[in-house]
């Protein structure tokens, strides 16, 4: 029985799968005029699109968005393909379909990046599908800097600028079991657990305290005023003031203590 996801209105539990006998004479009747050939191998070929959008799942879009994304790619490998490549149309496929996805996350990114790096990163990635598509290999940057007249170094820190930026909460591994995140990969070097777990113990400690005692914590420890500016601020004795800093103080050490 197969998985029904309906995404776009579409139940993909429905959809066909070609083979790759069906798929060559199905392009074959599409480059012969055939337009009933095309929807067939899109309608073929959507499970692809959709595994692949999974990919992405993590980067805050809508998955419906990005499979429509993903179907414009798949339409241009369609219109692009060549029998004569011999190749599986899914490896053609792939690249093509990811890069209209990154390229309408990009296009939607948080971060604004200069108009003139976007367009030499742009012009460096449709080079790099048509070197792709010529070669059936991955070019070098030096091949990129070739072909668009580009220094190799400006291709570079354009496609780093339009990098997108990677989740915290991204799974990166999870080897069967639970999923190991990128963030329980991370070590401060210079804040130790401990050091971390104090500080916020007595940040919870300290909200928990009156809007008085927190005033004067800060202006004793945070501003570095005395006890008696304090006082003639607030309009009290500054016998006042030590003792309800002492009391505040204490209030601290009774909450680390019970950690």
């Amino acid at each position: 029985m197969r998985t029904r996801v309906e995404i776009c209105g579409i139940d993909t539990s429905n959809l066909p799968l070609l083979t790759n006998e069906v798929m060559k004479e199905t392009f074959i009747r599409l480059q012969s005029g055939d337009e009933s050939a095309r929807e067939e191998l899109v309608f073929g070929n959507l499970r692809l699109v959709l595994s692949l959008v999974q990919r992405f799942a993590y980067r805050g879009e809508q998955a419906d968005d990005l499979f429509q994304v993903g179907c414009i790619g798949l339409l241009k490998s369609i219109d692009n393909f060549d029998l004569k490549h011999n190749v599986r149309f899914s490896t053609y496929a792939v690249p093509m379909i990811i890069g209209e996805i990154k390229r309408h996350l990009r296009d939607h990114h948080s971060i604004r990046v200069s108009r003139s790096l976007r367009d030499i990163a742009y012009k460096a990635i449709r080079a790099k599908e048509q070197f792709i598509n010529d070669h059936q290999r991955e070019p070098k940057i030096s091949d990129l800097a070739e072909i668009t007249d580009i220094p190799e170094d400006d291709i570079l820190f354009a496609l780093d600028a339009i990098q997108d930026p990677m989740s915290l909460h991204e799974p990166m591994n999870g080897d069967g079991g639970d999923p190991v995140y990128i963030m329980d990969q991370l070590h401060d070097k210079k804040v130790s657990e401990d050091r971390w777990l104090t500080y916020v113990s007595v940040k919870e400690t300290v909200a928990g305290m009156t809007e008085r005692q927190k005033t004067i914590l800060s202006k004793r420890f945070y501003l570095g005023q005395t006890q008696t500016e304090i006082a003639k601020e607030l309009g009290i004795s500054q016998a006042q003031i030590s003792r309800l800093e002492k009391n505040a103080i204490q209030i601290i050490k009774e909450g680390m203590e019970n950690e």
